[in-house]
């Protein structure tokens, strides 16, 4: 990394959070200090806007915050950009996953994350012990968490501002069948996937991803690419990292994500990784 970046944006999952869904202490210090020297610093999250303050220590703070894959940017409370998914999109596909009795979950702009009552049974069958041996533990405790209080199980959808779907299904096998129901539903109405695990996927907006929510950012703080670094960890962090100028892999991402990237960090999520990184790489 020859000159100091101006911009750094950050993935939450399997980069600066742990397996635990905890962000260190540490992880905090390094961004106040980094902020301190003028480097602005961003989230860049599949996750909704109103997950992430349940997650971060106490007084954390960032410059700005792309939530749900780039569908929504923040800088404090201030909607910079916003995009929804249509009202007959979230319909058609609600009644397509009750057909494949795929579990999901419709994220509201402000409000609690929305299951319909009578797919109640199949959904909380999916999240059943014990744990398939596949399924990441952070993304588990995540689903159990949604199952147990996250999730407002609701007789119909109200509202018209959504800012994704969340599906997951316990075996590779269900999701992927689920993919390719939705790879058909696109030719239909046009909508964008992403994946964080091989156990789940995410629908937006269409041409909507971490990278056009990282232009959007950019533009707001009147910053350029050329002075960005990010730091992610798997395939819905993809796009962020062939757009900024220097990418960072996480040590615990696949090699699929290493190979485009130009550095790996030392150590993985579960072992500060990121604030080991950025001290020894930008405070001298």
């Amino acid at each position: 990394m020859e000159v100091t970046p101006k911009a750094i944006f950050l993935d939450m999952d399997g980069t600066i959070l742990n397996h635990q869904n905890q962000v260190s202490i540490h992880t905090k210090e390094i961004i106040d200090e980094l902020r301190n020297r003028g480097i602005n610093v961003f989230i860049a999250t599949g996750r909704a806007f109103e997950e992430i303050e349940g997650i971060v220590p106490p007084g954390f703070q960032v410059d700005g915050i792309v939530a749900s894959n780039g569908m929504v940017g923040y800088a404090g409370h201030e909607v910079i950009f916003k995009h929804s998914l249509s009202r007959e999109l979230v319909e058609t596909v609600i009644k397509m996953a009750r057909e494949n009795k795929v579990y999901y979950e419709l994220f509201p702009y402000g409000s609690p994350r929305i299951t319909l009552k009578q797919d109640r049974d199949y959904v909380e069958n999916e999240i059943r012990d014990p744990k398939p041996e596949g399924v990441g533990i952070n993304e588990w405790s995540s689903r159990k968490d949604a199952i147990k209080e996250k999730i407002n199980w609701a007789d119909e959808i109200r509202g018209n501002e959504f800012s994704k779907f969340y599906f997951f299904a316990r075996t590779k096998e269900q999701i992927n069948h689920w993919k390719e129901k939705l790879e058909l539903l696109k030719k239909e109405i046009d909508f964008t996937t992403s994946i964080s695990t091989e156990y789940n996927v995410e629908l937006m907006v269409a041409n909507v991803n971490k990278a056009t929510g990282i232009q959007q950012m950019l533009k707001h703080f009147n910053l350029s690419e050329r002075e960005t670094m990010a730091i992610g960890d798997s395939d819905n962090d993809l796009p962020m990292l062939r757009l900024v100028n220097y990418a960072v892999a996480m040590k615990n991402a696949p090699d699929s994500i290493k190979e485009v990237t130009d550095d790996v960090t030392e150590f993985t999520c579960d072992e500060d990784g990121v604030y080991h990184y950025l001290k020894s790489k930008l405070i001298l």
